[in-house]
C-alpha cells in the first residue's frame, strides 16, 4: 500500500468518525432536551400526587370525625 492509499483510507477514516461525532453530537443534545422535559414532568407530578395526597388526608380525617359523633 503506498502513501497515496494510505492517506486516502486515513481521510476516508476521518470523515466517518466526523460523521459519527455528528450523529452522537445530535443524539446527546436531543436527550437531554427529553431528560429535561422528563424532569420537569416528574415535579409536575410530584406536586399533583402531594395535593392528592393532602386531599386524601383531609377527606380521611372528615371521615373519622364523622364516625365519632353520636
Amino acid at each position: 500500500m503506498n502513501t497515496e492509499q494510505q492517506l486516502q483510507q486515513l481521510e476516508q477514516r476521518i470523515e466517518e468518525l466526523i460523521s459519527i461525532s455528528t450523529r452522537l453530537r445530535h443524539e446527546n443534545e436531543t436527550l437531554q432536551a427529553r431528560e429535561g422535559r422528563l424532569l420537569e414532568e416528574r415535579a409536575e407530578l410530584l406536586k399533583k400526587n402531594d395535593v392528592a395526597k393532602t386531599k386524601v388526608e383531609a377527606i380521611i380525617s372528615r371521615l373519622k370525625s364523622l364516625e365519632q359523633e353520636p
